[in-house]
Formats: C-alpha cells, structure tokens, sequence
C-alpha cells in the first residue's frame, strides 16, 4: 500500500507542476536505514519459505524493522508530515506486537484477495500476516478494510496503513509542489 501512496502523490506532484528535482536538497538523519530496512524485507519475503529459520524468525525479525524504522522517523520527525507517517506505523507496529508479530488480517477484507494469500496466512512460516480470530487483540487495527476494483490491485489495509498513507502523500507533496509555491510569494511579496 505504501509503494501506491508514493506513486500516487507522485503523479499529482507532477500534474500540480511539482519537481521531483526538489527531492535532492532533503538530508535526512540516518538516512542509510530506510533502504537498508526496505532491502531486509525483501529478503524475508523472498526466503521466508524457503529458508526454515529465516520463516521461523520472520515475526521477529519485523518487530525489530519496525522499531528501527519507527526510531528513524522519530530522528527525522521535523520533516513535514513525518508525524502522520510516524503515527501510522505506530499502529500497524501495536497491533503486529500484542498478535505476536503478525498483522490480524480479516476474513471479509481477505475475501477480496488471491485464495492463495488465505491459504498462506494459516502457513505457520507465512511472515507478517494472520487471520483474525476470537484470540485477536485489537482487531480494528489490522487489515480490516478491504480494496478491490476499481482499485488496481486488490488488497487488504490497516487504519494504520491510511494514515501512514496521508502523511506520505502530504510530505511528497509539500517537497514537489510547496517550495515552488513559497518561491513564488516571496517573489510576488518584492
């Protein structure tokens, strides 16, 4: 979902006449740790069941991304909109950690998606994904809302996921188009 939001807030970045240039000047603090955790992921999903102790560490494996990713937004949360970001990866983070490392994710909202992925969330080594039961602990923050067409692609999402959402959408936004519109009043101020 966070790969969509980005692509999206892109595209109106650009139609709003913003700069992907504008990108360049931002310095973040640790700013190696976000490709290094996206780079992580990818190899537990990839090996996950393959790989018997990779699958059988995965819970874990992203508590500790997601601690660290929350401690780089923490470090970085004077960038706009990165409280929003940060709030939302919070909730996904609570629910992942009270369900033992794993998103609950609904029967109804699972419904929309491959049979395969229902299939792979009862897998014991399947990495971040569970479904919902009697057992679940704050439920209405796992994978509850389900998108489907005209959606392009079908998934279920968190309220976590949302508003990690809205602040990465504002944040790109304010980087492509704001300063451009900042340079512009202090001209027109002259």
């Amino acid at each position: 979902m966070v790969f969509d939001g980005i692509l999206v807030a892109i595209i109106i970045g650009f139609i709003r006449g913003g700069s992907f240039k504008r990108f360049a000047d931002i310095r973040f603090k640790m700013g190696w740790i976000f490709p290094l955790l996206l780079v992580l992921q990818l190899i537990i999903f990839y090996f996950q069941n393959k790989v018997a102790w990779i699958g059988e560490m995965s819970n874990a494996s992203f508590m500790v991304i997601y601690v660290v990713g929350l401690a780089f937004l923490w470090v970085n949360r004077e960038h706009p909109h990165f409280t929003a970001i940060f709030i939302g990866v919070f909730l996904n983070f609570i629910v992942m950690a009270v369900n033992g490392g794993r998103m609950p994710v609904s029967m109804e909202a699972a419904a929309v998606i491959d049979p395969q992925y229902l299939e792979a969330t009862k897998n014991a080594l399947y990495a971040k994904h569970t479904l919902v039961t009697e057992s679940t602990k704050l439920a209405f923050l796992g994978d509850i809302i389900p998108l489907s067409a005209p959606y392009p692609r079908e998934q279920a999402i968190s309220i976590g996921d949302v508003v990690m959402n809205i602040g990465v959408f504002l944040f790109i936004q304010s980087v492509m188009v704001n300063k451009k519109e900042k340079l512009i009043a202090s001209k027109t101020s002259l």
